[in-house]
């Protein structure tokens, strides 16, 4: 089972990764929100950086006078997002190679700082079974929720 266990680990490491590439490893958190559902796989990325959360295309709004400018040019960004598309597309393979259920929602986020890592995982339908909901809303709403409660 450990190899199970640290394979998962480094995809999910891996997703952070390259996150914190993005920004240069210039955060003081990283959020990456990971979606597998009924065959569509989904990602969302942001940050907790000058303690402000902000999402990924908007990083450069939120740094100091003379800090250097992220490049948040949009080949960069779908980079990321293929990225981590992929390593959800990895742990879907490793799930059914060891016969383990594939989490529906995965939410990371890592304190850069205190090298803290957090995972939380559903395995329920999180959005195929709602009329109106699409993964995209659902990161929003997580995007909201850890901006308002300061997570």
């Amino acid at each position: 089972m450990k190899e199970f266990e640290d394979r998962f680990s480094e995809l999910q490491s891996d997703m952070i990764s390259i996150c914190l590439e993005y920004v240069e490893d210039r955060a003081n958190k990283v959020y990456v929100y990971a979606s597998c559902e009924e065959g569509v796989i989904s990602s969302r990325f942001f940050y907790l950086i000058n303690n402000k959360y902000i999402e990924c295309h908007k990083v450069n709004d939120v740094l100091e006078n003379g800090e250097e400018r992220y490049d948040v040019s949009p080949e960069r960004m779908l980079t990321v997002l293929r990225i981590i598309n992929e390593d959800i597309e990895e742990i879907k393979v490793l799930c059914k190679e060891y016969e383990r259920e594939m989490p529906t929602e995965m939410k990371l986020i890592y304190d850069v700082k205190g090298g803290k890592f957090k995972a939380e995982y559903k395995y329920d339908l999180v959005y195929t079974n709602h009329d109106t909901k699409t993964a995209g809303q659902i990161a929003d709403e997580w995007f909201e929720e850890v901006k308002n409660n300061d997570l």
